[in-house]
């Protein structure tokens, strides 16, 4: 109980104040706990960022179930990312981005624990597809999963324009699904 607390108040603290202004102390005094509390858990600042982060900021998004269908599949999964997205607060997201310049170590722990998770559930539906021969197998994995979230987050957080499902569909049909079968060509 008093962890969860921890880490609900250094998520809160991070989207309202950023990285390099949270403190220990501030931490602290939102959890209603003890600094040495904290700090028999976790051995600074960047370790509790990243204890925050992949417990609340990165839990996986519940699978999709398997349509039989590539473009059903991808729209499950970028509903599902949308969800996550748009559920998170924006300023804990872009404040995380910023401090992944700075820090390395975070940095590193954000990119295995949630680019990551994100990562895999493409990577599902690609393999799933190629499985049922609607892919080749030469498809290129890794550009596809930083184009959709990169078109995602941009849509999101730079644009502001909607991220509706009409969105999502024009995304699959006009630049996924195309880069999909063009890069299984080479």
């Amino acid at each position: 109980m008093r962890e969860a607390a921890i880490l609900v108040a250094t998520l809160e603290l991070l989207g309202e104040v950023g990285y390099d202004r949270l403190t220990m102390d501030a931490v602290a005094a939102r959890a209603r706990s003890s600094k040495a509390t904290i700090y028999r858990r976790w051995s600074g600042k960047p370790e509790l960022v990243v204890s925050a982060v992949k417990r609340y900021a990165a839990a996986p998004a519940p699978e999709p179930a398997e349509s039989g269908d590539l473009r059903q599949d991808l729209l499950a999964v970028l509903l599902a990312m949308r969800s996550s997205l748009t559920g998170q607060d924006a300023a804990l997201i872009l404040e995380l981005m910023l401090a992944m310049r700075r820090d390395a170590e975070l940095a590193a722990v954000v990119r295995s624990q949630v680019v990551a998770v994100k990562s895999e559930a493409f990577g599902d539906v690609i393999a799933r597809a190629v499985a049922r021969g609607e892919l080749p197998s030469t498809v290129d994995h890794a550009l596809f999963v930083e184009i959709s979230s990169a078109m995602l987050f941009a849509r999101l957080f730079v644009s502001g324009e909607p991220l509706d499902d009409a969105y999502l569909r024009r995304l699959i049909d006009d630049v996924l699904f195309p880069l999909l079968r063009q890069s299984g060509l080479q």
